[in-house]
């Protein structure tokens, strides 16, 4: 029999070396999934009339996954639940369940939205393709609950690192993502190596992350005014959680066959269309690379982006929050640099990472994501509007199925008074 030193590293290699397999395979998903949505895009940008199908589209997704979804329907919060140990140790584990068809159905329900013009986004679409097909993958080998749950975190990070170009912030997020204020670092290494294969499957088949260095002359004055910045990405995150509750809430409150809500999206997705017009339709990557390039947003793009995708999902329109809630960072940055004297530039790529990590309770992560598309100098400027946004958001996020860790409230952990 081994020793248990010995042992223990055998298991550390035999996982990692799995994790980097899982890693490949959430490369290869992410690349065919923004391949297919490449697609999508430009096939609604020259033929303008398909925005209309919409509702008819809407309707056979809310069908599809009403009757045939089952737990698909949660979503990246199952993914992210499944990932968890079970909080009472007493409880008899048991290996995580992801749906085998939750892959292909939100591959193809991602696909059709992007086609009709929906608000919403794809790397979500990823992170449950992802899970899906780890889970279908390692059910031969019939791994243990702990170590199965090490694979998700690995598929979590491999899609979240190649679809953005971001291998150290992939592998964060797979950690931080499960539960607010706690990492879970035994699986550091799976994470690290499924989110690096990832990465690399990804850029040897074509489709690279482009890298833009910001220059920043980081002062008192300027930190400051990064903090008002991050008040505002917070605020923004809050809002869109709210409005998207609230949009679910409704929803579920007035219409009771659930395939017509997705229809009722559709159609108030296509009202706002005609009074705002096109640009918050789809991903809306334009709107962030204007950002990006230096040009001034107007204050109501990052408002009518959180309304649209709001509205969206919270019909149940299948997709991911990811994107949507960059370009709400990014157009929210931009339009703040002006009364805030800041470089847009700069705002927008701080602006553009907080947002996320605010509402998806994963402010490291998308700290270090900046510093990963905006080069080393990003660090403090990214640290100081993430934490910040970070800690004016809500304590529950984007993700229902995200363990609540740690308080943001100081006064709850801070030494009570003794009293005689």
């Amino acid at each position: 029999m081994l020793p248990t030193q010995l042992r223990a590293a055998t298991h550390l290699l035999v996982v990692t070396g799995a994790a980097c397999l899982i890693g490949a395979v959430s490369g290869l998903t992410s690349w065919a999934l923004f391949e297919a949505l490449d697609h999508a895009t430009t096939l609604r940008l020259d033929h303008t009339w398909l925005v209309w199908l919409l509702p008819v589209a809407a309707f056979i997704l809310g069908a599809t996954y009403h009757y045939l979804g089952g737990a698909a329907n949660r979503g990246t919060s199952l993914v992210v639940e499944q990932s968890l140990p079970p909080l009472d140790p007493s409880v008899p584990d048991h290996n995580p369940k992801i749906p085998y068809r939750m892959a292909p159905m939100i591959f193809g329900a991602t696909f059709i939205a992007q086609v009709a013009g929906a608000s919403v986004g794809r790397e979500g679409a990823a992170v449950q393709i992802s899970g899906s097909v780890t889970s279908l993958l390692t059910k031969p080998f019939r791994l243990k609950p702990s170590d199965m749950r090490l694979m998700l975190i690995a598929a979590m990070a491999g899609a979240f690192g190649g679809a953005f170009g971001v291998p150290m912030a992939g592998a964060i997020f797979g950690l931080e993502v499960q539960q607010t204020g706690r990492m879970r670092y035994e699986g550091l290494a799976p994470a690290l190596a499924a989110s690096i294969t990832a990465d690399l499957i990804v850029e040897s088949l074509g489709r690279h992350t482009p890298m833009i260095n910001i220059p920043v002359n980081i002062d008192w004055s300027i930190a400051l005014r990064l903090v008002v910045v991050g008040i505002a990405a917070g605020l923004a995150a809050r809002l869109f959680i709210e409005v998207l509750h609230g949009v679910k809430k409704t929803m579920h409150d007035l219409i009771s066959w659930v395939p017509g809500r997705p229809v009722i999206g559709a159609v108030a997705t296509l009202a706002l269309m005609l009074i705002f017009g096109r640009d918050y339709l789809g991903l809306s990557l334009p709107l962030v690379e204007q950002a990006l390039g230096g040009s001034v947003a107007s204050w109501w793009d990052p408002v009518l982006k959180i309304l649209f995708t709001a509205i969206a999902l919270g019909c149940a329109i299948p997709g991911g929050e990811v994107t949507p809630l960059f370009v709400v960072g990014a157009t929210l940055g931009s339009a703040m640099s002006g009364p805030l004297h800041l470089s847009p530039t700069l705002t927008a790529a701080a602006c553009l990472a907080a947002v996320f990590g605010a509402a998806a309770n994963a402010p490291i992560a998308c700290a270090v994501l900046a510093i990963e598309l905006f080069g080393a100098p990003m660090a403090v400027p990214a640290g100081i509007v993430c934490v910040v946004a970070y800690a004016i958001s809500p304590k529950h996020g984007i993700y229902e199925g995200q363990r609540h860790g740690s308080t943001k409230d100081l006064r709850a952990t801070a030494v009570q008074p003794h009293h005689s």
